[in-house]
This record gives C-alpha cells, sequence and structure tokens, in this order.
C-alpha cells in the first residue's frame, strides 16, 4: 500500500496504474480516510494507495496459510512492542490481519484468509462501512480519525456486519451439526416428536 499526501496525488496516479500496468479498481472509500484498490488477479487487490498526508511505502502485506501462523506472529510483535495495528478483520478482503512496524519505519501487514475475486466480472464499489468489520486500532491515526474509525466499527458490530472465512483447501475442518446449543435443542425436541 502507498501513502499518499492529498486526494489529487491519488488522481494523478491512478491512470499510471489502470492505463500502463493494467491494474483494475476493485473498490474505494472515503473514511476515516481516502483508498483505492486495484488488482491485477483474483486476489482482492495487490496495490492501494491510501491518503495520508505523506508519500511514502504505507505497508506490504504477507498473507500465511494458518490463522495460528498470523496470530503467534502477533504474540511476538506484541512482545517486541512493534504492533501499530492490532488484530482486526479488513472490510474489502476479509483477510484477519495485524500490521507490525519494520526497523526502518514502514509496516508490514501479516494476516490470514484473503478474499479471491472473479476479476472478469467484478464491479468496483465504494465501500461506505469504513475498512475494517472489527479491530484494527491504528496507532498511527490522530485521535480524531481513531475516533472515526471506532464508530465505523461500532456501527457494523449494530449493523450485524458478518461475513464468512476464505479458507483455502486443506487449511480446514468442518465441524458436525449447526451449533452446539441449537444441536441440543433439536435433539431433545427430536426425541419427543417435535
Amino acid at each position: 500500500m502507498l501513502n499518499v499526501e492529498t486526494s489529487g496525488t491519488i488522481q494523478r496516479l491512478l491512470p499510471f496504474y489502470r492505463d500502463l500496468l493494467g491494474f483494475r479498481l476493485t473498490d474505494y472509500y472515503s473514511h476515516p480516510f481516502e483508498a483505492y484498490f486495484l488488482h491485477v488477479n483474483p486476489r482482492h487487490h495487490s496495490l492501494a494507495m491510501i491518503r495520508t498526508g505523506k508519500n511514502a511505502v504505507h505497508h506490504i502485506m504477507m498473507e500465511v496459510f494458518s490463522l495460528d501462523d498470523m496470530g503467534q506472529g502477533y504474540d511476538i510483535a506484541q512482545r517486541d512492542g512493534r504492533v501499530a495495528t492490532t488484530m482486526g478483520r479488513h472490510t474489502s478482503d476479509f483477510i484477519t490481519s495485524f500490521y507490525t512496524f519494520t526497523p526502518s519505519g514502514f509496516m508490514v501487514e501479516y494476516g490470514w484468509g484473503g478474499k479471491a475475486i472473479d476479476p472478469d466480472t467484478w464491479v468496483a464499489t465504494e465501500r461506505t462501512i469504513g475498512p475494517s468489520l472489527w479491530g484494527h486500532e491504528r496507532s498511527w491515526l490522530s485521535p480524531e480519525k481513531r475516533a472515526e474509525a471506532l464508530a465505523l466499527r461500532l456501527e457494523n458490530a449494530r449493523q450485524g456486519e458478518r461475513r464468512p472465512v476464505q479458507v483455502m483447501e486443506g487449511n480446514y475442518e468442518l465441524v458436525p451439526g449447526v451449533c452446539p446449543w441449537w444441536d441440543s435443542v433439536r435433539g431433545k425436541g427430536a426425541g419427543n416428536g417435535e
């Protein structure tokens, strides 16, 4: 993801990435900060531009196979005081991730479970529910923008925003039944002729 100084900077950069390099717009949002997500393959996005007030690399993303790998990396980043953005889940690609500062000052997003899209049929839209379903408290945002991001996450919870996890073959096991409580209720009812 690239930091950009102004909205005008994003608008000047988009034609280069779309028209010359072949990226296509996946989606975008404007609150609590402006961000545009672009794809070149079935991965939801391979490049993003985010308005932060400076021009620099914001972060690179490393996606791991196992949720436990991501969680264990989070433990190490917490131990070493390097968490830049707490664990959370994005509204765009539904990845569960956290961000850590590198020694040189930019961030690495470390995550699991990114969304794939069909690039041939995908239609870009504006996301109005913010960048995260839950979590992702951003230490690098101003207090006002952090409050705005929290308000969006709390509204997502109030609205019941939920998304299925994105898993690869061999990276999951299905549990029997639907819900332990519901299955126990159904089992009791079945024995009573209900």
